[in-house]
């Protein structure tokens, strides 16, 4: 009898085990494939940075941008907090007449608008340099695998802003036009202003 008991017992012990246990799928390489922690930080190891630039648009750049955007005035004033030899990128809403359109590069275009009285030269592309469009929307280094990754987001964000700008040319001379701005502040100075949205006509 107590063998028979004794049986039982580990035979109901191995089946709470069995129970326990989860089963785990295989990759392609025989690793398994281990399910997300519900519970963990967002990441972008696994994404490249075009993947990243399009799946985070929407939420990191577009509608932060819309809420949060300052007027010019404000940022020109917020430049001024900003510590000498320091940089700093906000989102700007702005309005004011197309002065000149610069195609000379056509790889680098601008406009220069007439922003409150002041000529205010903004990037179209569709290559568009420097940082701003990152660092406004707060991505951050350690949210990244590596510096190379960081580095190649600021691309991937600069062309996707590309795509969302009309067909922009000489027509746009002398009209006024309203533009959404990702603009990049030094100590009391814009250093570089890319637009992420462009609308003639007035407000």
């Amino acid at each position: 009898m107590k063998g028979k008991a004794l049986g039982g017992t580990l035979v109901a012990l191995l089946t709470l085990m069995l129970a326990a246990c989860t089963v785990v799928d295989l990759d392609a390489n025989g690793k398994p494939i281990m399910p997300k922690d519900p519970n963990a930080k967002p990441g972008y190891s696994d994404q490249t940075p075009q993947q990243i630039a399009e799946s985070s648009w929407a939420s990191r750049v577009q509608q932060p941008a819309e809420k949060q955007a300052l007027s010019w005035a404000d940022m020109e004033t917020k430049s001024h907090t900003v510590k000498a030899g320091g940089s700093e990128s906000v989102f700007v809403r702005a309005a004011g007449t197309v002065t000149a359109f610069d195609n000379s590069n056509e790889r680098e275009r601008s406009l220069t608008m007439t922003i409150n009285g002041k000529p205010v030269k903004v990037l179209i592309g569709p290559v568009l340099r420097g940082n701003a469009i990152r660092d406004a929307a707060g991505f951050r280094f350690e949210e990244f695998t590596n510096q190379v990754q960081y580095a190649q987001l600021t691309k991937a964000l600069n062309r996707h802003a590309v795509k969302q700008l009309p067909a922009v040319d000489a027509s746009w001379v002398g009209k006024p036009a309203q533009a959404l701005l990702a603009v990049s502040m030094g100590a009391g100075t814009v250093d570089e202003v890319v637009a992420m949205q462009l609308q003639q006509g007035n407000p």
